[in-house]
């Protein structure tokens, strides 16, 4: 979901990106807000504050997860970018925390904000009280001040994957040294407090006829299945254990260069090749895109030759790049490998293509780790030779 997205600029170097579905979150908090507000000034004006404030209050969103980035990075963590969406922001990190300092650091520093920007709000709306005690203004910025409060407050519930969760993982990885087990209890205090949501919900909205337990069962709903993926991703990490990305790739894949047209590749080595998925480059070696058989089977014979590889590739998302010296856990975290559609690009510190890990490299490096065998089975196969080497061919 999160992938659908424009872009809002950048913050100390991180990408800013909100989702299409931001737009009915305002939308909301616009309804609620010029709700609170009628009585308090002429409705023009009422709706225009209410506007101002539902956009403020989004920017105060932005404002929690753009702390949990920059202190992500200052652990030297790679953040890809902050989204904002229906339920509030997401951080996009490229890994986890390697300690629990770390993992206590990063989590706590989005509710801290949200409860100083509460604490600036409430004293600007006692400033703004001794001038205009019952005007808009007045309103929204007590408004706002309760909502960062009650934001700040509910992301410490002790549940994956709110904050409160990531706070609880640390402490007890903290206490007991053992990653897995905290993952797995934050996980499961997230399903408990999603269904303890979903029923509140439920019972709000029969019981009572408020449409608002309507938010609350989709947050319900939301914790539960977010909780259990943390435990799916707890599992996948401890099965993969401590391989590297190195462990499973193919090492020099036959790499597509952008600028062939696709009637070129069909007569090159790849057609031969047996591969199903093969990264596409730029001039420079990096790799920019990624493209299967069934991409190009959609373009017709006619206009074979005259369309180029890199326009009927897919661009490699921010999660599908990855180095060697990675984890494995890390990248098959965050990357959504579809069968013979999708790949991790591997790349060097210069950004060039070095490996290239499919879905099937990881499915089998999970079963072979689960088996108890090395993730890595025998001599692995390289790759054909890239298809850079063959730009001369007609």
């Amino acid at each position: 979901m999160t992938h659908q997205t424009f872009p809002l600029g950048r913050i100390a170097g991180i990408h800013l990106g909100a989702h299409w579905s931001v737009l009915v979150t305002v939308a909301l908090f616009t309804w609620v807000l010029g709700s609170y507000l009628t009585g308090t000034a002429a409705t023009a004006m009422v709706w225009a504050t209410a506007v101002a404030g539902a956009i403020t209050l989004c920017a105060a969103l932005l404002a929690h997860e753009l702390a949990h980035s920059i202190v992500a990075r200052r652990n030297g963590i790679r953040v890809e970018r902050v989204v904002l969406w229906l339920l509030g922001g997401v951080s996009e990190l490229s890994e986890e925390p390697r300690d629990a300092r770390a993992d206590l650091r990063i989590a706590l520093a989005g509710p801290l904000t949200s409860l100083g920007i509460a604490a600036i709000a409430f004293l600007a709306g006692a400033a703004s009280a001794a001038v205009d005690p019952a005007g808009p203004i007045t309103a929204v910025l007590i408004w706002l001040a309760a909502m960062n409060a009650l934001l700040g407050l509910f992301n410490l519930l002790p549940g994956a994957p709110l904050d409160g969760g990531r706070v609880l993982r640390a402490v007890i990885w903290r206490r007991t040294g053992d990653r897995l087990r905290a993952a797995t209890s934050a996980a499961r205090s997230g399903q408990v407090l999603g269904t303890v949501l979903l029923m509140i919900g439920i019972a709000e909205l029969i019981l009572l006829g408020h449409l608002g337990g309507l938010w609350l069962m989709l947050l319900g709903w939301f914790l539960q299945s977010a909780a259990y993926a943390e435990l799916t991703v707890a599992g996948l990490r401890h099965r993969l254990g401590d391989s590297t990305v190195r462990d499973v790739m193919t090492a020099h894949p036959m790499a597509i260069p952008a600028d062939w047209s696709i009637a070129t590749l069909l007569r090159s080595d790849a057609a031969a090749s047996g591969h199903r998925v093969f990264p596409v480059v730029d001039d420079s070696g990096h790799p920019i895109a990624v493209v299967a058989w069934s991409d190009l089977a959609a373009i017709t014979e006619a206009a074979r030759a005259a369309t180029t590889v890199g326009r009927a590739a897919r661009p490699l998302p921010a999660g599908a790049l990855a180095r060697e010296c990675e984890p494995l856990g890390d990248v098959a975290s965050r990357a959504v490998l579809r069968p013979n559609l999708d790949a991790v690009a591997v790349v060097d510190a210069d950004g060039r293509l070095t490996g290239l890990v499919t879905s099937t490299d990881l499915v089998l490096a999970c079963d072979r780790s689960a088996l108890g065998l090395p993730v890595r089975g025998g001599n692995r196969q390289t790759g054909f030779p890239s298809a850079i080497e063959e730009r001369s061919m007609p």
